[in-house]
């Protein structure tokens, strides 16, 4: 068993590299049996959109054919200097260059187009050979991509099998250590730690807990990587704080899973508003805010930390 059998679906993209290979050194043989003048497989789509419609722009013929204008502008060189096309400034507009055929390139298209017509009854002849049209799957393929493109679908992939090694725990007093450490590691990067810290840092339990506060820790593979702590500041409101996801751990979802643990903790413990305090430095966190549903407010009391610039809140209802 070859490697692309063994793994199929998992290479898929080097299966169609293979295919294309395969297709592009073959289709140098089918240029040999019409061209006199060295002609290569890639300049095809270029020297076509050129010929069928004279006097486009790199850019303009970049954007017809679905590849970069620097990947066109290459092209366009190989193809000026076998002089099958001229390069010359535009008369509306002499920043830009238009592409048209050199009389060597006129005299080369008719022979193109009758290889394109032998080609394509030879293609029609080889897909009938095969079960599955292969030109209607790319045509599928390429429209699913477009919906959702593959780096997100690995990314969804990978994130339901992340939330399935996340575990949520409640605050023990062995995890003081690691509450401590994951907090300290961002302020630090950014600010400066300050009083205020310590005192919830050093002193959870008393200055959270024992105040009718909750901590929640997030353990993946074994490790406490994120901690967010939910302060009491009266009956009806609490204060989304210390939350902290260890770099190693990041854009994982750790944070948007603290951060609904604790809108629904609070919300069980009859809150009705949840507020927080930040810093616009920090973007991440407040994208993350914005998604869990928060909104700017200055309805705020003045913070007793110096790096605040920005107060936030959420309105718990039913």
């Amino acid at each position: 068993m070859n490697l692309f059998d063994e793994l199929g679906p998992a290479v898929l993209g080097s299966r169609l590299r293979r295919l294309s290979e395969v297709m592009t050194n073959q289709a140098s043989d089918v240029y040999a049996l019409y061209q006199e003048v060295p002609f290569e497989p890639r300049w095809f789509p270029v020297f076509y959109t050129v010929a069928a419609q004279p006097g486009l722009h790199v850019g303009d013929i970049a954007e017809r054919i679905g590849q970069t204008h620097a990947a066109v502008s290459q092209v366009v060189k190989d193809l000026a200097k076998h002089e099958l096309v001229s390069v010359q400034r535009g008369e509306a507009d002499q920043r830009r260059s238009v592409i048209t055929l050199t009389d060597e390139g006129a005299k080369l298209w008719p022979t193109l187009q009758q290889q394109i017509a032998d080609v394509r009854q030879a293609n029609e002849a080889l897909l009938a050979e095969t079960r599955h049209n292969l030109l209607l799957a790319i045509e599928e393929m390429e429209y699913a991509l477009s919906r959702q493109n593959l780096g997100a679908r690995v990314k969804a992939v990978r994130d339901a099998r992340v939330a399935g090694e996340i575990r949520l725990l409640d605050y023990q007093p062995q995890y003081q250590v690691d509450f401590k450490r994951l907090n300290i590691e961002w302020i630090e990067q950014y600010f400066r730690v300050e009083e205020a810290d310590l005192k919830a840092l050093d002193h959870p339990n008393e200055y959270i807990l024992q105040r009718g506060g909750r901590i929640l820790l997030a353990e993946y593979q074994g490790q406490i990587v994120g901690a967010c702590a939910l302060l009491k500041m009266d009956d009806d409101t609490y204060e989304l704080a210390k939350m902290a996801v260890s770099p190693t751990a990041q854009g994982l979802g750790i944070g948007f899973r603290l951060g609904q643990a604790a809108i629904d903790k609070a919300r069980n413990l009859g809150a009705r508003r949840l507020y927080l305090e930040s810093n616009t430095k920090l973007t991440p966190a407040i994208n993350l805010y914005h998604k869990l549903g928060f909104e700017k407010t200055v309805a705020g009391q003045p913070s007793p930390y110096e790096r605040c610039n920005i107060q936030m809140e959420l309105l718990l209802t039913d």
